[in-house]
């Protein structure tokens, strides 16, 4: 028993610490702004990088509690160099959000992000696009149509005008319509609505575009190389219709296999969501032992 109770009594005794209202309000502040913070991020393009910045830290965690002392060296001088990387990565990011404050709209902007659906293309709408993009192909009328996947678009949207309208073949046609306010720059599509006109797309600087390709081209190769949106391109010039995914151009539509495309892109939405779905109810089930 004498044995036992040594043993015990060498045990270092943790004690709770004092919690009071005030140590509650400083976490629960602390918390609503990081998830103000992720849900802003989460609302453009940043938040495919802010992923690939936290798979790092967690190789880097692993790397140090299993005293993996290569890949510990190797990722510890990566993230100090790379700490300043980030800073210039997300500058424009950062300059926002610095703007927003300022202006007193932050907040605003943030829990207006959490708004909206995930709602894939209906039936009319494709029929809308696709009836558009024809009719502007036959009068030779430019336009830039991105419709936005999985990866957020609203940096992109932001460099607009808002719309927020129904999917139209008329508004569509109206909005890139020669000599009109709306007609320079490229529409955002997401939610099954017309977000936004005459956004502005970063321009790909690829060497091997072919010289046949314009402007709205390289800006619709551009925005597709660092997100999973689809654009459709009308060109101008030659009256062509082209989609672009990935970065791939692929030119010479017709109404028939614009709704195909369409269509595929809103059954793999709907499959990802019934996925996402049934991954719930499984770890639901997980949880109740079921």
């Amino acid at each position: 028993m004498n044995a036992i109770k040594e043993a015990l009594d060498k045990i270092p005794y943790i004690g709770l610490p004092n919690i009071g209202i005030r140590d509650i309000v400083d976490i629960l502040v602390v918390a609503y702004l990081i998830y103000l913070v992720m849900i802003w991020i989460k609302d453009t393009r940043t938040w495919t990088l802010f992923k690939g910045v936290v798979i790092v830290l967690v190789v880097a965690s692993i790397a140090y509690i299993f005293q993996l002392h290569t890949l510990w060296f190797v990722i510890s001088n990566t993230i100090t160099v790379g700490t300043f990387a980030l800073l210039v990565v997300f500058q424009p990011e950062l300059r926002r959000a610095l703007e927003q404050i300022g202006q007193g709209n932050l907040f605003e902007s943030l829990l207006n992000s959490t708004e909206g659906t995930d709602d894939a293309l209906s039936n009319d709408s494709i029929d809308g696009i696709a009836k558009a993009c024809v009719h502007m192909a036959k009068l030779k009328t430019g336009a830039l149509i991105v419709i936005e996947q999985d990866t957020k678009l609203g940096d992109v949207e932001r460099t607009g005008i808002k719309i927020d309208a129904v999917i139209s073949s008329q508004l569509l046609i109206n909005i890139f319509e020669k000599n009109t306010p709306l007609h320079d720059g490229a529409v955002i599509i997401k939610n099954n609505r017309v977000a936004a006109a005459t956004c502005f797309l970063p321009l790909s600087d690829s060497m091997d575009i072919s010289k046949d390709l314009g402007t709205r081209h390289r800006a619709a190769i551009g925005i597709t190389e660092g997100t999973d949106a689809l654009v459709l391109v009308v060109s101008e010039e030659t009256g062509i219709i082209s989609s672009v995914r990935n970065g791939k151009v692929k030119r010479g539509l017709d109404a028939e296999i614009i709704k195909k495309i369409l269509l595929a892109t809103k059954k793999r939405k709907r499959s990802d969501k019934k996925r996402l779905e049934r991954k719930k109810v499984i770890w639901k089930g997980k949880n109740k032992h079921e």
